[in-house]
């Protein structure tokens, strides 16, 4: 029988992307303008999908960011992306296969849409997507639900008709807010026992919602 859901929303920074390294150089980067000591590497991508903590606090000391800190770590991440970012192994042959099964294919990410846009050409995916929901196309990132309401009205498909694949908490409360099945990946930023950890698992958890 058809599989009743029709929308696959993904997050992309350490779902789609391992962008581990671009991350930790663009925070770090900022950071040396704000002549800020740097983070190591591990500290950074612990706290990064931390949603208790209050990123710009964390990692600039200021309560939010402001348009300059926006702007240097987009100028890093864009001059940048194509020597440092990778697709996953087997990224690029799940999403084929999901639109030859006639899914919908969408991204939900709290980065912002020019560098986003960018990585995606450069990796060769962006055609894939029917829907791009950016850090700077809503008014709230994850954990608030904004993005994943912008992926469903983009392309008029309901709540309970989506699948969220993301691989931290902020994306488990973003979906939980709006009730849409949730499936959490290993092989990211974060480290959560009880996640899919192959690409394999993961395509049987997608088709079997």
């Amino acid at each position: 029988m058809k599989n009743s859901k029709k929308l696959v929303i993904f997050d992309m920074d350490g779902t789609l992307v391992d962008s581990s390294i671009t991350i930790v150089n663009a925070i770090n980067y900022v950071r040396d303008k704000l002549s800020l000591p740097p983070l190591t590497k591990d500290i950074i991508l612990t706290k990064v999908n931390d949603p208790e903590l209050n990123p710009a606090l964390f990692f600039y000391e200021t309560e939010e960011f402001t348009p300059q800190q926006e702007e240097w770590f987009s100028e890093y991440y864009t001059n940048n992306h194509e020597k440092e970012l990778q697709l996953y192994d087997g990224i690029e042959e799940l999403l084929k296969e999901l639109k030859t099964k006639d899914y919908l294919l969408a991204i939900a990410t709290n980065s912002y849409r020019d560098s986003t846009l960018k990585s995606l050409n450069h990796l060769n995916i962006l055609d894939y997507f029917s829907s791009i929901a950016c850090y700077d196309d809503v008014g709230r990132g994850k954990p608030a639900p904004d993005m994943l309401e912008k992926n469903l009205k983009d392309t008029n498909v309901e709540a309970k008709e989506a699948i969220f694949v993301g691989d931290s908490e902020r994306d488990l409360m973003a979906a939980n807010s709006l009730n849409i099945d949730y499936i959490m990946i290993n092989w990211g930023f974060s480290d959560y026992e009880d996640a899919i950890h192959s690409i394999d698992k993961l395509k049987e958890k997608i088709l079997e919602l």
